[in-house]
Formats: C-alpha cells, structure tokens, sequence
C-alpha cells in the first residue's frame, strides 16, 4: 500500500515542478537556471547513489558516449527548452504538452527497434495528440496553420523531443546500467555542459543575488523533483512491475494543473480540460498494452 502513496506523491512532486520552473524562470536566464537546478541534483543523485550502491560505480569506455548523449539530450536540451517555454507557457498547459511523450517514444520504438504498434495504441496515439494539439493552440486549431503559435509552446515541444532523445538512448544502455547510476551521471554530464553558457550568462556573478523564491524552487526541483521522484519511481517498478507504475504518471499533469491553480492562480479553461481527457486517455491507451515503462520525467 505504501508503494502507492509514494508512486502518486511521485506524480504530484513530477507535477509541481512545472510550477517551481514557472516560479524560476521570472527571475533566472535559462542556461543559469538549468545549470543551477542540475548541480544541486547532481550532489543529491551522487550522494543518494553512494549509499545506495556503497560506491560510486566505474562505467565502461562503452557507455561514456552514451552517457554524455543522456545528459546533452534530457539534461541540457529538455531544461534549457523548460526554462525557456515556462517564460510564456503557463504550467498547466506546459504540462500536458510534455505529457504526450510517452505517444513519440512508442511510435519511434516502433520505427526504430521493430517494437509492435497494436491497434489500440494507433487509437491512443491518435487521440493523445488530438488532446495535445488542443492545448497547445488553446482550442483554436487555425493557429497551427496562420503561424500564431509562440515560441513558448515551440520551446516546450522542445522538451518532448528533448525527452524521446533521452528515452530512446537510455533504452540501450539502461541494460547495463541501473536507472539511477544513469540518471545520475547523466545529471553530472548535462551539468558540465550547462557550465559555460550558464557562465556566459552571469550565473557565478548573480548566483548569491536571486530571489528567495528562486531558491525554493531550486531545492524543490533538486529534491522533489528528482532525487525523491526517480527513487520512488523506479522504487515502484522494482515492487509492482513497470506498467503499473507507470500509470501514475498520467497524473502528472493532472496535479501540475491543479497546483497552477492554488500556487500560481492559473485558469482551468474549458480547452485544456478537453486536452487533458484526451492526452490521458491517449497515454493510458497506449501504454496499457505496453511490457516495459519507456518514461520518465525530470
């Protein structure tokens, strides 16, 4: 039973990180702000991983490519992307765009590794991104061909395909290496990379000089967000099975609307409850047939 509070606490803290990103990006450039974000983690993930594993473990020469694509690709690609979007976005509806992940990791499986496309997840791909299109243009479906579509939701798009990268890569070296090994030295690398365009942006000089809310929202994002959310992810996996587990992200942006609502006073439109319907039934279709978990969240 506790496995299941953890896994839908999971969902909550994966869903308030659109709001901490939100709070953050008023205030930080991104590249500072992914950087600072990921460097907290990295001393959260590392230290959770020595305990954990007893060390910190040696990789191959194999897998340090594959490591640094991990972390250019859901490290510094999607955060960047992230703390971009979040500037114009509002968190809910951000939320429910990188929902439709899980629809582009099962389609290019597909195409990629040969991984069986039912009928039913055709359906749900269908109507995941019917909800997704919705969202993005805010129930007017002329702005995808009159070019009113803002960067904003471009940048957010970025994090999806930022994410697939991530989840596809991650699919071939994640049979060598544990979830929060990977996670971990991805971290690290996708926080090396954010070093130098964070640097040219100012952070060593503002780091000491950003608002408290800021802070907060590092910590959270660090904490919550990653450390606690991977470990009782994949903490969910190992107990009651990938597919299980995997449901409660459908969640997600459930509670990051919610909490848009309480936190940041966003509105709960009538388009983004159209979208959210559509894009959870559509993930739920498609991932009801599926063996392994492919998804993840940072």
């Amino acid at each position: 039973m506790m496995i299941y509070v953890k896994l839908l606490l999971m969902a909550v803290f994966w869903g308030g990180t659109f709001i901490a990103g939100r709070i953050i990006s008023r205030d930080v450039e991104p590249f500072s702000a992914a950087f600072s974000r990921f460097f907290i983690a990295s001393i959260f993930l590392l230290v959770l991983t020595w305990r954990l594993e007893g060390k910190l473990p040696s990789i191959k020469k194999s897998q340090v490519i594959p490591i640094i694509l991990l972390g250019m690709t859901g490290i510094f690609g999607y955060n960047v992307f992230f703390f971009n979007g979040l500037k114009t976005v509002t968190a809910g509806r951000a939320s429910l765009i990188v929902a439709t992940n899980p629809i582009f990791i099962s389609a290019l499986s597909s195409l990629l590794f040969k991984e069986r496309l039912s009928l039913i997840k055709v359906v749900g791909i269908f109507i995941s991104v019917s909800g997704a299109i919705i969202v993005i243009t805010t129930g007017n479906l002329t702005q995808i061909w009159n070019g009113s579509l803002g960067w904003g939701e471009l940048y957010i798009f970025g994090c999806v395909l930022s994410w697939v990268a991530y989840s596809l890569i991650g699919k071939a070296i994640l049979a060598e290496l544990s979830p929060l090994i990977s996670v971990s030295y991805s971290s690290v690398a996708g926080t090396v990379a954010l070093l130098v365009p964070a640097y040219l942006e100012g952070v060593t000089q503002k780091f000491s000089h950003y608002p408290e809310s800021s802070w907060l929202g590092f910590v959270y994002l660090a904490l919550f967000g990653s450390v606690l959310g991977f470990r009782w992810y994949y903490e969910g996996i190992k107990k009651i099975g990938p597919m299980k587990a995997s449901i409660f992200i459908n969640f997600v942006p459930i509670s990051a609307t919610v909490l848009a609502f309480l936190i940041l006073g966003e509105p709960i439109t009538l388009s983004l409850l159209v979208g959210a319907i559509l894009v959870g039934s559509g993930v739920y279709l498609t991932n009801s047939t599926s063996r392994r978990a492919s998804y993840g969240h940072t």
